[in-house]
Formats: structure tokens, sequence, C-alpha cells
């Protein structure tokens, strides 16, 4: 790394850290912000006047005297008198130059350091009905940016006060307005009689600088708390189309699963909040979760938002659907087991589902879809690997990717062994194919909730239990699931820790493929029908379960779905993932 010297200023001290920034896998977000901030020009001339600024500091000029220009007028009425010889002449001729009397009267100025501001008089009509020791003048100096404040008209009082302070904005940075002030007049325009919109226009107009006279409030209620809360949003917000939000401009747009920053949640309805990895520094308001829980329990019981448990759900990904088909097995030589096409095409189903008859009078109201709470999570060497959970919308055929993943590298990968109550065949084994348990045990199990879904086929009961996860995890294997998007709750628990990918087929507006023969008929290219299937199953997943998912795989072919999911698979023990905060505590 290159060695500053002593005599290298601030400017070059920048220059040189913003070149020598690495990148940093744990900290990405940061750096790419330092980097943008270190390489602004703005800043390099700040840096180049600070640098002067010093300079002039050390050598500390005084001056000799502070009245240069009276001297020079009096040099001048007696060289007048007596000018004889030609120096004398070239003197004069100099000191009367427009330039050179310019330049004495600013090291007047200078040395008689007549260059602070001032401020502008106060006004003879003032009002006598405060004390003079309260009026207080700001005046900000903002671009095209809003002055970052919200104000509301006092019930009781009828004043115009400031409501709240936008973190990171004009008003927030100058440290000079706060909540609670009354807002008295704006650029010399009174504004107690003026209505809170005609105010923000007013303010909204005003460019560059902007002097306002406030009167201080009583109390410092604008002394926010600094958090560091992080919420994932599990839902999309415009606050262009938010008619309860007080401010639209100082709305906080984002997508689910976009990972805000609260920076205030003093008001209950409404938090300051900024997008991790958003360049923008200011902050702006979101719904709190309680407000925007309030708004979905309403809409939910006057019916405009429909429970899920009323949609009709479209089928989700199947592996095989012919009889003959034995989709499992051994690949390249490996044994992955898994459930076979019987448990498939057969009922599924999960612990506590309507369909067993039990617990459906009691079911749990659905979950209101706000804000998850996270922190960062990398993984520790020691730490079980996490679970990895695939979901598969209809077409995604999840059971080949498991099988090239476990088969390319068994010491490191593997997969639940299920259980079943079928006879064992002669070639099987237990534990390898399937954990073979009489229908009594298996009923049993299933009691205590220690199978995350089972189902039936002909009279024969199939299930994955958590224990056969929790085996495979034990080995210090990453092991790989894949169950329907209704099983994903039951597995986000700190044990598990699940990293769900959503598996979906790339779905083409127009295929023009030869007709394909009938030993070909598995390759061959989806029907119209079959894409619309497919696209539905995809679109029912991503609405309903999108909140859950953490990574989207767009399957084109085998080749290339294997190859996302093995970069995947990498960035999942080396990379820092946001996960809920309760996964770690």
């Amino acid at each position: 790394m290159p060695v500053l010297s002593e005599d290298s200023g601030l400017h070059e001290t920048l220059a040189l850290l913003t070149s020598q920034l690495r990148p940093d896998s744990n900290h990405k977000e940061e750096m790419g912000f330092l980097r943008d901030v270190f390489s602004e020009k703005s800043l390099g001339y700040l840096m180049k006047i600070h640098e002067k600024l010093r300079y002039y500091e050390r050598q500390s000029p005084t001056p000799v005297l502070h009245s240069a220009v009276a001297l020079a007028e009096d040099v001048m009425e007696e060289l007048q008198a007596a000018s004889v010889h030609s120096d004398e002449r070239e003197l004069l001729q100099l000191l009367s130059t427009p330039h050179l009397r310019a330049m004495l009267m600013v090291h007047d100025t200078v040395a008689q350091k007549n260059f602070d501001p001032v401020l502008p008089p106060l006004p003879d009509n003032i009002d006598e009905d405060f004390d003079e020791e309260s009026v207080k003048i700001v005046r900000l100096v903002k671009n095209k940016e809003p002055l970052g404040a919200t104000i509301r008209r006092d019930e009781h009082s009828g004043a115009v006060v400031v409501a709240r302070i936008m973190r990171g904005g004009a008003a927030d940075r100058s440290g000079l307005v706060h909540v609670g002030d009354e807002l008295r007049e704006v650029n010399g325009i009174a504004v107690l009689h003026k209505r809170p919109d005609e105010i923000s226009q007013i303010l909204a107009q005003s460019q560059g600088s902007i002097t306002l006279k406030i009167i201080p409030a009583t109390q410092e209620e604008d002394r926010l708390k600094d958090s560091k809360v992080f919420m994932r949003a599990l839902f999309h917000y415009n606050p262009r189309e938010d008619r309860a939000i007080p401010c639209q401009e100082a709305g906080l747009p984002f997508q689910r699963r976009q990972v805000l920053e609260v920076v205030s949640q003093d008001d209950p309805t409404w938090w300051q909040a900024k997008r991790v990895g958003d360049t923008n520094l200011r902050a702006g308001l979101i719904p709190s979760k309680r407000f925007q829980e309030r708004r979905l329990s309403y809409r939910r019981a006057t019916g405009t938002l429909p429970s899920p448990q009323s949609l009709r759900k479209p089928p989700y990904d199947q592996p095989c659907d012919k009889e003959t088909c034995d989709c499992e097995g051994y690949f390249k030589g490996h044994y992955v087991a898994g459930l076979r096409r019987s448990f498939r095409l057969g009922r599924r189903e999960r612990p506590g589902s309507p369909q067993e008859g039990k617990g459906s009078a009691g079911a749990e109201a659905p979950e209101l879809l706000t804000y998850e709470e996270v922190t960062r999570y990398q993984h520790q060497p020691g730490e079980r690997p996490r679970l990895v959970v695939l979901i598969g919308s209809l077409g995604a055929r999840l059971h080949e990717l498991k099988q090239k993943v476990v088969a390319e590298n068994p010491q490191h990968f593997g997969v639940a062994v299920p259980h079943t109550t079928r006879p064992r065949k002669s070639h099987e084994k237990e534990g390898v194919e399937y954990h073979f348990v009489s229908k009594q045990a298996f009923e049993a199990d299933l009691h205590h909730n220690k199978f995350l879904e089972h189902g039936e086929y002909k009279e024969n009961l199939y299930g994955t239990s958590l224990e056969a996860i929790q085996e495979v995890m034990a080995k210090n294997k990453v092991c790989l699931v894949d169950v329907e998007p209704d099983a994903l709750q039951q597995l986000r628990t700190s044990e598990f820790k699940p990293y769900v990918i959503f598996v979906k087929p790339a779905i083409q507006e127009k295929r023009k493929t030869p007709p394909m023969s009938p030993a070909c008929e598995d390759t061959a290219a989806p029907r119209d029908e079959e894409q619309q299937e497919m696209a539905a199953s995809a679109a029912f997943i991503d609405q309903h379960y999108g909140h859950l998912v953490d990574s989207v795989l767009v399957k084109e072919d085998l080749q290339s779905a294997h190859s996302q999911l093995r970069v995947l698979l990498e960035k999942l023990s080396k990379d820092t993932h946001w996960v809920p905060i309760s996964w770690v505590r």
C-alpha cells in the first residue's frame, strides 16, 4: 500500500483511500457507500478549500494596519502637491487605478473582519404578544430537496406547529428546527391564518435559502432516540396510493422483501425509515406495523382482503404423472432417497391441516403480513449448515435438481429419508429408500406432529419427518428438502434457519417446435394450456408465499438450473444474509 508523506493534504488522503477500497463480501453496501461519498466532486472541492484555510491558519498573517485606503489617500495628496520626479508621478498613477483601490478596500475589510453575515433587522410591526427572547429566525439552505419536515395545526391553540422532522433532511441537518416549534412566517409571509397545504406549497416553491420565523417548543420534543432496527417488508407500498399518509411527498416506497432501516418509531402510526443500500440518506414515512395490521384486519373483516384459505390453490410441483414412472432412485451410482411418485400422486397433507379432521375448528387466524424484524447473519465454522428448502410451481421438477446436487457431492449434501407403512421389497434396505414402520407407529408419530408432510397412496402412508431432517444436519451435511409452500412456516425456526428457494419453469409466450415423437414425449414442450397452468401456479406461490422466499430460480433446463442452484448454495455458507432476529437470539 502506498505511504503518504507528511505534506500530503486531506484531499490526497481521500483520493488514496478511495483507490485502496477493496470489495468485502461482508460489507458490500457500506463499501459502496464509502466509495460513492469519497468520489463526489463536491467533497473534493470542499477538501481543497479546507486545506487552503488550514494553510492560512498556519501562516497566521497579521495586517500591519487596518486602514490602507486612508493611507493611500494621504500619500496621493502629498504626491499631488509636489509631483516633480517621474517615479512620483508613476506612483500617483498606480494609486489612482480602480483595481489597486479595490484591492486596498478588500484588505481593510479582511483586516477589520467585516465579513461576518449581518442578519436583517426585526420588523417594526413584530407581534408583542410573545417575548422577544422566544422568537427564533432560522435561515436554511436547501437545493431542490424537500425541507424534510411536516406541519399540522394544533387543535387547541390553532397554531401551526412542526409535526415531525424527517431524518437526514435539510431541517434535521440544521439542528435548528424541532418537533413542536410554532411556525409564524416563511420568507416574510405570515402563515398563522393559512391552511397547512398552503404553507406546504410555499415551502415547496422556496429554492435556495428559506427563512423561518418560529417560536421554539417549550420542551425538547424532537430528541429522537437513535435506533438500529431493521425490518423486512412483507408487502409492497406506494405512498402515492395511500390516502391516509400525512404527506405523500414524504412517503418512502418499497417492494416486498426489501430491508428497511427504521430510524424513528416515535409516532405510533407513521415510522421513519430508509431503504438499506439506498444512497439517499433522507428518511421517509412508512406505515407502522400496528397501523398496517389494523388496516389489514379491517379489510379482512369487510371482505376486501380475501383470506388465503378461501382461495382455490393451483397444483404445485409434481415430479411425474405416469403410473410407470419411478422418478427417484439411483443417479450416477448414488441413491437419492425421497418421496416417490406414490406419495406425490396420493393425498398429501400437513399436520394440523383441515383434511385430518382435527384442529380445524381452532385454526389460527391467518397471519397479517406487515414487517419482520431481521438482522445480518453469517454461517460460522462449527455451526450446523442451514436447511435448504425448495418449493416449486407446476413443472419445476424439483427432484431432478436434488438428485443432481446430491450425486455431485454426497459428502456435503443429503436428503431426508421418508417413512412409509408399505411392506419392504426384497431389494430395499431400511434407512436407504425408506424408514419402514408399522401403521400404528406412523399414526402415533403423526399424532405428536413429528411429520412435516404426509400422504396416503393405495392405503399406504408416506411422510417426511422432522427427525429425518435433523439426522442429515447432525452429520454436518446440507439437507435439501422440497415441500409444498404450506409447510414453510413449520420450518421457520432457529434450529433449521431455512433458506428458501422458489423454483419455477421458464414460461415462453409462444413455442414453435416441431411435433415430438412418442419416444421423446417426456421432453416435449408444454402445450398452451399447460403453460397457463404453470404460470398460474407460479403466480399463486409468488403472491401468497413470496414473502418467505430468499431466492427465485427460473429453470430453463436442468443444467442451467443446476448451475444457478450451485451458485446459491456456495454463497449460503460464505455471504451474509438477512434472517429473522429471533433466529440468532
